[in-house]
């Protein structure tokens, strides 16, 4: 029995092995860590410099770019996960909608550094996820384009910078989690780490510490794939626990598609046997009702689980 997420080796994604490979671990896990994915290190440890230098900046400073329910893209330290705030600050980035859905930038010296890092690791990260969905919508199936076709310009994937500050509560407090235990709400996502474990996988109801991988990234699929593979793929909860003595970065990228985009399991994964589990869901409409719980305690929140036929 597989006691770790695996590790991949992707440098021939194409190739009837690694096909296996993401197969079996989206079956397994819902998780696996990729090397041999072509992001240069060099953009890596970038990524990682301006992110500490972003989250080194005065509370006033990083409020400046704070993000609202109108433009998300900015900054916010009172997130909440299934209505209890994590233990975080974040720094999301994702494109321009030709409206008020626009990038907030740092200021001064920082700006010049931050931004081309920014646009260049986004970049990277989305050809990468559309390259590990073909492999998936292969293993599904179906053609390439069956699943890529709403990730063009008009998509909505965005890139998070996560800091999570060394937590020491007070004698007695419970300690709270650096983000609770949840599934995500697209596609797939794409998570750097550095070297201070704290992501934790659910698996068969026990957690399982996702150790660093120098220089691999770390893969889960969401509930959009979910509903696609028809339970096949399951999106694995997932948790981010607190350090005591040590902070903590991440960057994880969400691959999600346009707001007019609509899903339901594909017709390759329903048999008789298997009939299909999900009526179609707008994705427009599950994405803002899962957003609204970022900022509020709203009740219950939406799960894949509100569209079971």
């Amino acid at each position: 029995m597989i006691e770790n997420v695996p590790v991949i080796d992707i440098a021939e994604l194409e190739s009837p092995i690694s096909l296996d490979a993401i197969d079996r671990a989206c079956r397994e896990w819902g998780f696996f860590q990729v090397t041999g994915h072509g992001i240069e290190p060099a953009l890596l440890r970038d990524v990682f410099d301006v992110s500490r230098d972003f989250f080194a900046q005065p509370a006033d400073e990083k409020r400046r770019v704070q993000r609202d329910v109108d433009n998300p893209w900015g900054y916010y330290d009172r997130e909440l996960t299934k209505n209890r705030q994590d233990w975080k600050e974040i720094y999301d980035f994702g494109p321009a909608d030709g409206g008020t859905l626009k990038p907030r930038w740092p200021s001064g010296h920082l700006r010049l550094r931050f931004e081309p890092i920014m646009r260049a690791y986004y970049a990277s990260c989305r050809a990468l996820a559309l390259r590990l969905l073909s492999a998936m919508a292969s293993n599904l199936g179906v053609s390439a384009s069956r699943l890529v076709q709403g990730f063009d310009d008009a998509h909505t994937s965005f890139l998070r910078l996560n800091y999570y500050p060394q937590c020491r509560p007070s004698s007695g407090d419970e300690r709270p989690f650096g983000v609770g235990e949840h599934t995500d709400a697209g596609a797939l996502t794409l998570l750097l780490q550095d070297d201070q474990a704290g992501l934790e996988v659910c698996r068969e109801g026990r957690w399982h510490l996702v150790e660093p991988t120098p220089g691999a990234l770390v893969i889960n699929i969401g509930d959009m794939i979910q509903v696609w593979s028809n339970d096949r793929y399951r999106a694995a909860l997932h948790r981010v626990v607190t350090n005591l003595t040590r902070d903590r970065y991440s960057v994880p990228f969400f691959l999600s598609p346009s707001y007019e985009t609509t899903y339901a399991p594909l017709p390759t994964t329903i048999t008789p046997e298997c009939p299909a589990r999900y009526r179609p869901i707008q994705w427009r409409e599950f994405r803002t009702l899962r957003a609204a719980g970022d900022y509020a305690d709203i009740g219950e929140e939406v799960q894949i689980t509100h569209y079971r036929t």
